[in-house]
């Protein structure tokens, strides 16, 4: 048998590592996985394409003109209201997600497994319905605070998520050695809880941060304009691709300024646990008078985030009337949203078990910067990916799979690839290296080992990270409206019509069927994560 690694990485809990004994042989060195490799270049080349259509763009249009477009007066003016938004719903989402997530998971409040299904659930309304909820029954939201309220509810589990994952993964011995020591409850949230959720939290707000800068149909129903709203006016209607990329580059640009800010507050801490079986029952904490109040908070959460939006929707049903369904195919376009949604939903998880296991496997400086280089594309605007494939399939493809259902499917598996890629990661990590080994060690060979052991193991991640995409796919919206077949429809694009001819209750009834149907995944997720904590208590 092989010898076993060392048990952690230098800085974690359990770290110790002894010298070979005089004699030994050396450590024999892993051989780099090139099949691997080669998958995962070939992955971040497919979701490179985007950017490299903007820079062919910005070259044909010449360095003086795309520099005199980028600072221009307009350009200034969509950055602050790009960063001040985007800064404003990040700490708000890393605040509330936070919160609830920490009451959830470590508090003895009143019906939680109840509240942790809610919370979650307003993840499968899409922004731009939960913008029509509040911007159809009130004209205040139209400007930057009913802007930032907004997406901050839309947005928010994306925080609550992997915080409250964290915090069931925690070492509770940590918090208990603290108040041993005389550390008061306040001080040993924020110096020991806090601390070990920071990674979960940061790339939470990572994930907010990318979808701020990216969003384009809440911003449209609520006025307010940002760098996409503008991407999506110059290349759909003013058809100036200069500008469009120009600005494209800038949101680019943010994109890796705020990467690269994650990836510095990160750091190299992480969640660990004093043993390898310390996984134990928390002692919930007691809120006593707090309870009320705690209580209240979560009813108006929920109410504010779900109720708002599904509560205007049932208001414009009856509103509108019966007639306003006539004539609307309401099953033949969730049937082709559905259809959208397990294509790329299923590429888009294959394709990131390449990089997941490069990552989680075999990690190394170039190996990481690869992995992180995909994530990219989540900032950038759907108009943009969708311009980029239907630039190629025309100048090297002949026009081959223009405005097609695969065609579509590929852009939808493109922008939503790394919501994927943190599923498959996450559930690969969780993932024991050792029983791999052991499987090597009986005679199995590396893809038996690889679909006998390590999938099944991490197949409820896996499934979790196809809900994401598939949850993504349901709600997307700019690519849809440039990509879609002649003749096809989804119920985001038919919403959107109704939507912008002021026909609310013509557009309720998709906006209905878009949460019916993405509730359906969001319910898979926040059962998955529940399971999850059961399993390690």
């Amino acid at each position: 048998m092989a010898a076993p690694q060392a048990l952690a990485a230098p800085g974690e809990s359990g770290a110790l590592r002894h010298p070979p004994p005089a004699g030994a042989p050396a450590a024999r060195k892993t051989r780099l996985p090139v099949a691997l490799i080669a998958a995962s270049t070939a992955v971040a080349a497919l979701l490179a394409l985007p950017l490299v259509f903007l820079l062919i763009e910005a070259h044909g249009a010449g360095l003086a003109a795309v520099t005199r477009l980028i600072f221009r007066g307009l350009t200034r003016e969509l950055l602050w209201n790009t960063i001040r938004l985007t800064v404003v719903v990040t700490v708000l989402c890393a605040i509330i997600g936070t919160a609830t997530a920490w009451c959830v998971e470590r508090t003895s409040l009143p019906g939680r497994r109840i509240w942790a299904v809610l919370v979650v659930v307003p993840l499968a309304i899409p922004d731009f319905v939960v913008s029509f909820g509040w911007a159809s029954l009130w004209t205040w939201v139209q400007s930057f605070r009913g802007a930032a309220l907004v997406m901050t509810l839309a947005v928010y589990p994306l925080v609550y998520l992997p915080v409250a994952a964290s915090l069931r993964a925690a070492d509770p011995g940590q918090e208990e050695v603290a108040r041993s020591l005389g550390t008061g409850r306040v001080r040993t949230f924020f110096r020991i809880t806090l601390r070990q959720a920071r990674g979960a939290i940061l790339g939470g707000c990572l994930l907010v941060a990318l979808v701020m800068l990216a969003e384009y149909g809440a911003f449209e129903i609520l006025g307010y304009q940002t760098f996409t709203t503008e991407i999506f006016t110059e290349f759909s209607e003013s058809f100036s691709l200069s500008s469009a990329c120009a600005l494209s580059l800038v949101l680019v640009l943010l994109s890796l300024i705020v990467l690269a800010g994650e990836g510095r507050l990160r750091g190299k801490g992480r969640v660990s646990r004093s043993g390898a079986l310390a996984a134990r029952r928390i002692s919930p904490h007691r809120l006593g008078r707090a309870t009320i109040p705690v209580l209240a908070g979560f009813a108006l959460l929920v109410m504010l985030a779900l109720g708002v939006p599904v509560g205007a929707s049932i208001y414009w049903i009856f509103e509108g009337g019966a007639h306003s369904l006539d004539g609307i195919s309401l099953p033949g376009a969730a049937w082709q949203t559905a259809l959208y949604g397990v294509g790329a939903g299923a590429i888009a998880t294959t394709a990131a078990l390449p990089v997941a296991l490069l990552a989680v496997r075999y990690p190394g400086r170039a190996r990481n910067l690869l992995e992180r280089s995909t994530y990219l594309v989540l900032a950038m605007p759907g108009v943009v990916t969708a311009f980029a494939l239907s630039y190629f399939t025309e100048r090297y493809a002949g026009s081959f799979l223009y405005q097609s259902t695969p065609l579509l499917i590929l852009c939808y598996s493109i922008m939503f690839f790394p919501l994927a890629l943190v599923g498959v990661k996450a559930s690969l990590a969780r993932a024991p290296v050792s029983l791999d080994e052991v499987a090597r060690s009986l005679g199995q060979r590396k893809l038996a080992v690889l679909w006998r052991v390590t999938l099944r193991l991490a197949g409820p991640g896996l499934a979790a990270a196809f809900c994401l995409v598939f949850l993504s796919v349901v709600t997307e919206l700019t690519a849809t409206l440039l990509l879609i077949p002649t003749g096809a429809a989804t119920l985001a694009t038919q919403f959107w019509v109704y939507e912008q001819n002021v026909s609310y209750g013509q557009a309720a009834p998709f906006a209905l069927a878009m949460i019916a149907i993405a509730a359906v995944p969001s319910y898979v997720l926040g059962r998955f994560f529940d399971r999850s904590a059961h399993a390690r208590r």
